[in-house]
């Protein structure tokens, strides 16, 4: 019974519609590369649960991956990352500092 409704999606359609201007020797191999890195990525997520159930199971600690940002990549300069400095004592700035430009206090009238 055929309703008239696609039911594959639009990333199937466009999939079906790549290797169809393919020629037949290349179709067999790339879906087996595709089905394999498929079949690949579940065994190796497979093999860190494993891993990380052993671990806890033994006391040991767990290598967790780094977050972003905590020192790798084209970001992280390690030795190269200029020094920190200690920090000077602000001086006050924004609109309410008028600095030089401040009504100056009357020499006459300072209390005793």
């Amino acid at each position: 019974m055929f309703t008239g409704v696609p039911l594959a999606s639009g990333k199937g359609e466009i999939f079906e519609i790549i290797l169809q201007f393919m020629p037949d020797w290349v179709q067999i191999p790339v879906l087996v590369l595709i089905v394999l890195l498929v079949v690949g990525s579940w065994v190796f997520k497979l093999k860190r649960k494993i891993d990380r159930r052993r671990a806890r199971r033994q006391g040991q600690a767990v290598q967790v991956p780094l977050q972003h940002g905590q020192g790798r990549g084209a970001d992280h300069l390690g030795p190269y990352a200029p020094q920190q400095q200690t920090p000077e004592p602000q001086q006050p700035s924004g609109a309410d500092f008028l600095g030089a430009y401040a009504p100056q206090q009357p020499q006459g009238n300072r209390p005793a």
